[in-house]
């Protein structure tokens, strides 16, 4: 493993944990308090799902993980967009349902509709993990890899949809409310899921005038995100 190589993993391991951090404090300053039960399941369930993330990719894919810490030749449609969906997920769901939690404005949530969140929420990292294994240019930012020679992947979850990673996101946008029991915070989630479905439709634009080999990929896997719908 060569030095740019490790420095890039490195680099991507301190900015999980420092938005993991960031985010968890967001969640209990907002609620006032510690003691929240289902703040912690929320935490415990995001850092088991990183760590087996990170478990997997540095053993089969560790170029995936260096390659996302960078943001270079970030479009700047992406910006707006991708930037309006990290605040509402990673501040605006915690924000909402920690002050939820703390206020007590919805008073009763079924344990089946967390059951429900956390089933959504697993699932959504799944998806995205075998979206990493599967595609070598699984970045944070949109841009076609020139660099790194990207070509189209079709392999794993590509079969079935062009964006499977963006399937986890939405999943997990509608989940975390859930989880952490806020009707409230389903505002912030159902936006940040919407930001989600306007970037799937602009990177799919992109890749499609960029990407040589794309425009082929999108005949043959029709779907961008929902089998049968769009």
């Amino acid at each position: 493993m060569d030095a740019d190589l490790k420095a890039g993993i490195a680099r991507r391991i301190v900015q999980v944990l420092a938005v993991t951090g960031f985010q968890a404090v967001v969640l209990f300053l907002s609620a006032g308090r510690l003691d929240w039960l289902w703040g912690w399941v929320f935490v415990g369930l995001y850092l088991a799902g990183m760590a087996a993330n990170a478990v997997l990719l540095l053993r089969h894919s560790p170029e995936v993980v260096a390659e996302r810490s960078r943001a270079e030749g970030m479009k700047a449609w992406d910006k707006v967009v991708g930037g309006a969906f990290g605040m509402l997920y990673f501040i605006g769901i915690p924000l909402v349902a920690g002050l939820d939690a703390g206020n007590g404005w919805t008073e009763a949530f079924p344990l089946a509709l967390r059951l429900v969140g956390i089933a959504a929420f697993v699932l959504g990292f799944a998806l995205v993990v075998w979206s990493m294994l599967a595609n070598a240019h699984f970045a944070t930012v949109v841009r076609v890899q020139a660099d790194r020679g990207q070509t189209v992947c079709d392999a794993g979850p590509y079969c079935y949809v062009r964006h499977p990673g963006y399937v986890g996101a939405l999943l997990h946008s509608l989940g975390v409310p859930l989880i952490l029991g806020s009707r409230w915070a389903l505002i912030p989630g159902a936006l940040a899921a919407l930001f989600m479905v306007a970037r799937t439709a602009l990177e799919d634009k992109t890749l499609q005038a960029e990407l040589p080999g794309y425009i082929g990929f999108a005949q043959k896997t029709r779907y961008r995100l929902v089998p049968g719908l769009w």
